[in-house]
């Protein structure tokens, strides 16, 4: 995954919703990632239009419209946290994670609530003769935000562990899906499912929450967000801080990521 002309405005004394606004900019700032959220966008709108245009009547429901939606952006949106974190290799000691991680998770909750105003126009614009196809629909909308925010941060975290932006990315595919399907496979681990992202999308996308299944969303963000995110900025300190000089504003970066 290459993004050549990133631009590289990380700054150390800007406040923290100048440097917030500034990552927000920097993940849709060039061609490339433009074309990238397109695309990621397009999918959902033509996820929800072809399942309320083609799909039986009496699965028109909007849950069975934002399962699909939603699940093929959250596959794509791992890439902008993968982009940002890259974005933080080459700064200078002083560079601070949060306000990239509240730019991401802002960008994540657009391409979520863009999900949800693609399904509610595909389900009002067509004829449904499920019994009620807006059944849990308050939760699937925070749902959706939720599914792409946890996405985006597993992309944040992977991005800081990882060198290269490529693997980090197909890491974010094979990584939670692997670890889903391995749990599964083997009977005494398969409680274990409920702490992989996969499971609690099932749950938020489908409406079906009860007490447990927020409190197993809430441990899956801590892991896979919170965790992986923490992980990745203390290697990438420990790199800042092995004895190499990091690179001065504006100075293109050793890094091999780039």
């Amino acid at each position: 995954m290459t993004d050549p002309g990133t631009p590289n405005t990380l700054g150390t004394s800007t406040s923290f919703g100048e440097s917030a606004l500034d990552a927000f900019r920097r993940s849709v700032g060039t061609r490339a990632r433009r074309f990238l959220i397109a695309v990621t966008l397009l999918l959902g709108l033509l996820a929800a239009a072809g399942l309320a245009l083609v799909g039986p009547p009496g699965d028109r429901t909007f849950a069975n419209l934002s399962g699909p939606a939603q699940s093929l952006m959250s596959v794509i949106v791992p890439a902008f946290g993968v982009l940002l974190a890259r974005d933080l290799k080459p700064a200078s000691r002083s560079t601070r994670l949060a306000p990239t991680l509240l730019a991401a998770a802002l960008l994540a909750a657009a391409v979520g609530l863009f999900g949800l105003l693609a399904c509610v126009a595909a389900l009002t614009m067509t004829t449904s003769s499920a019994q009620d196809p807006w059944r849990h629909a308050g939760t699937i909308a925070v749902g959706g935000v939720l599914v792409q925010v946890v996405a985006q941060l597993v992309g944040t975290g992977l991005g800081l562990l990882m060198r290269r932006p490529t693997v980090a990315f197909i890491t974010t595919i094979v990584l939670p899906l692997g670890l889903w399907f391995l749990l599964g496979a083997v009977d005494v681990l398969r409680p274990a499912q409920a702490l992989t992202p996969y499971s609690t999308v099932r749950h938020l996308l489908s409406g079906q929450m009860n007490p447990l299944n927020w409190v197993q969303w809430l441990a899956v963000l801590l892991i896979w967000g919170v965790g992986l995110n923490a992980l990745g900025w203390a290697r990438l300190r420990h790199r800042n801080h092995d004895g190499r000089p990091a690179p001065a504003h504006g100075e293109p970066s050793p890094s091999p990521s780039r």
